[in-house]
C-alpha cells in the first residue's frame, strides 16, 4: 500500500505518473527468449530491457577481497565500473556498487552471485527511456490547457489550475531548485535560459573544485556521456527534446512568447542519464545521487526531481539511491508509465518503489478522462495530472505539444516547487500532502488513484 503523510496539522484527507511509452531494442517483453535463457529469466521475474553483458553487484561493508575476486571468478566478470557516490559516502556506507562485465547468461551470473559471501545484491543493469508522442503560442491562443483551471482566461477545468497562482502572484522563486533526470536540457532555449542552474561550487576552470567528481559540473552532469555538456541537440535539435519539454513545463520563463511554466521563476538542474538508446539502472543511481550530494553537502534547495522515464524491473540498488534522497528531503516524482495497466498487479518502476518522498502520476486528458496509455492503480499511483496534448519547449528553441506520463509529472514537480517558494519552511512530507490532500475527485480516477483525484496547484497552496 503507497502511504503519504500528513503535515502536522488538520487536513481534510481527500482519497488520492510522458506518453512514454517503453520501447526497447532487446527487450525481454517484446523478444522470444532463446530457449537455454527462458527458465533461468523467468525464474527471476526480469521481463524488462536490461544491458545483456552486465549485472551490477554490491558487497556487504567490509567484505574482504578474497570474497570479492572469488565472485568475480564465479561468473568470469570484470569491474567495468565502481559506483560510490558522495551521497553513499554520507549514508554511512563502504561498499558502493560494482558494474561487472560478464560473458555468459545474465540471470544465471546473478543467481551465481547471490550465493556467494559477502554479496549483498545482484542484479541487471535495467534500461530504461522515455517516448513522448508528438502530434505537432500558447497561453494566450487556448494551447496551453495544462495550465488553466475554471475560473481563469482561457479556462478548462480539467488543468492544473496553475494560473490561479499567477493571478496572485504566486510565480516561483529561483531560491527553489529541481533536477531533471532524464534526457539533457536545451539551456540556450529563450523561455528556459534564465532558470537553468549555474553552479557556485564548480565554475568552468578545469578543476573540480567543489570536489564531487564531475569536474565543471556547470549546469549540471550528463550521465549518459560522462560529461559536462547536458545538452547534445546541436543547432537541429535531433537529442533532448524530451528533457526540454519536461522543464519548460516545470519552470519555463513568461517573457510574452512560447509557453509558461508553473513557475516563472525557479532553478532547473539538469541531471541527463538517458541518451541515444535510453538510460541505465548504473546511471540513474549516479543521477539520484548527485541531486542528494548537492542538497547534503552545499545545503542547496533542491525540493524534488523529475522522473519522466521508466521500463525496468525492481532494482535494490536504484531504490536504496531513492530512499538517500528521502532521507535528504529530496521529493521524487515520477511517471505511472504509458502501457495502460495496472501498476497493482503489474508495477512499473520507477514509480512503484514504495518510499516516503515518491509522488506516482498518472495522466488525463483535456475532458477529463484517464488517458487510454496511462498507467493507474488506487494503491500505487497517487493522482492525475495534464499529460496530453501539452505545449512546451523543445530542442531547438522551438514548441512541441507532447502526450503522455512524461508530460503529466512536470505538472506536479512544477507544483511541489512552486508550494515551496510560498511556503520555504515546509518539509517534503508536508509538500507531498498538501499536493494529494488538494487533490480535486474526479470521476475517472476513482478507484484508479490513491486520491482519486487531479491536481489542483493553486488549491495546494492553501494547505
Amino acid at each position: 500500500m503507497k502511504k503519504y503523510y500528513l503535515p502536522m496539522r488538520s487536513l481534510t484527507a481527500i482519497a488520492l505518473t510522458t506518453t512514454f511509452m517503453v520501447f526497447s531494442c532487446k527487450s525481454e517483453l517484446d523478444e522470444p527468449l532463446s530457449p537455454d535463457r527462458t527458465a533461468s529469466n523467468a525464474r527471476f521475474g526480469f521481463r524488462h530491457e536490461f544491458v545483456s553483458n552486465e549485472v551490477l553487484v554490491k558487497f556487504t561493508d567490509g567484505t574482504d577481497e578474497d570474497n570479492k575476486s572469488r565472485a568475480y571468478g564465479r561468473v568470469r566478470g570484470q569491474v567495468s565500473e565502481d559506483i560510490y557516490t558522495r551521497a553513499m559516502s554520507r549514508a554511512g556506507r563502504s561498499e558502493g556498487i560494482k558494474v561487472l562485465a560478464i560473458t555468459g547468461d545474465v540471470a544465471e551470473a546473478i543467481e551465481a552471485l547471490q550465493a556467494m559471501p559477502g554479496v549483498e545484491l545482484a542484479e541487471p543493469n535495467y534500461v530504461y527511456q522515455h517516448t513522448a508522442v508528438s502530434n505537432d503560442t500558447y497561453f494566450t491562443n487556448g494551447s496551453l490547457w495544462g495550465m488553466y483551471g475554471a475560473s481563469t482566461s482561457p479556462a478548462n477545468q480539467y488543468g492544473s489550475n496553475a494560473a490561479a497562482a499567477w493571478a496572485v502572484d504566486k510565480t516561483g522563486s529561483a531560491s527553489v531548485l529541481v533536477g531533471i533526470v532524464d534526457e539533457g536540457i536545451q539551456i540556450t532555449h529563450p523561455d528556459l535560459d534564465a532558470n537553468i542552474w549555474v553552479n557556485p561550487f564548480d565554475p568552468v576552470n578545469g578543476v573540480d573544485d567543489d570536489g564531487n567528481g564531475y569536474r565543471d559540473d556547470k549546469n549540471g552532469w550528463d550521465f549518459a556521456n560522462n560529461d559536462n555538456t547536458v545538452y547534445d541537440g546541436g543547432t537541429r535539435g535531433s537529442l533532448d527534446d524530451h528533457g526540454t519539454h519536461v522543464a519548460g513545463t516545470i519552470g519555463a520563463e513568461r517573457n510574452g512568447t512560447g509557453v509558461a511554466g508553473v513557475n516563472w521563476n525557479v532553478k532547473m538542474i539538469s541531471a541527463k542519464f538517458l541518451g541515444r538508446n535510453g538510460g541505465t539502472t548504473a546511471n540513474a543511481i549516479k543521477a539520484v545521487d548527485y541531486l542528494t550530494d548537492l542538497k547534503t553537502r552545499h545545503g542547496i534547495n533542491v525540493v524534488a526531481s523529475n522522473n519522466s522515464w521508466g521500463g525496468g524491473g525492481f532494482s535494490q540498488a536504484l531504490y536504496d539511491a531513492i530512499s538517500r534522497a528521502n532521507n535528504a528531503g529530496v521529493l521524487f516524482v515520477a511517471a505511472a508509465g504509458n502501457s495502460g495497466t495496472n501498476n497493482d498487479t503489474s508495477p512499473g518502476y520507477p514509480a512503484n518503489y514504495d518510499l516516503p518522498n515518491v509522488i506516482a502520476v498518472a495522466a488525463i486528458t483535456n475532458t477529463g478522462a484517464l488517458a487510454s496509455f496511462s498507467q493507474y492503480g488506487l494503491t500505487t499511483v497517487d493522482l492525475g495530472a495534464p499529460g496530453a496534448g501539452v505545449w512546451s519547449s523543445t530542442a531547438f528553441s522551438i514548441y512541441s505539444s507532447y502526450s503522455g506520463t512524461s508530460m503529466a509529472t512536470p505538472h506536479v514537480t512544477g507544483a511541489v516547487a512552486l508550494y515551496k517558494s510560498v511556503n520555504p519552511g515546509a518539509t517534503a512530507a508536508q509538500i507531498k500532502a498538501a499536493i494529494l490532500n488538494s487533490a480535486v475527485a474526479t470521476p475517472s480516477l476513482n478507484g484508479k488513484t490513491v486520491t482519486g483525484g487531479r491536481l489542483d496547484v493553486n488549491a495546494a497552496l492553501s494547505f
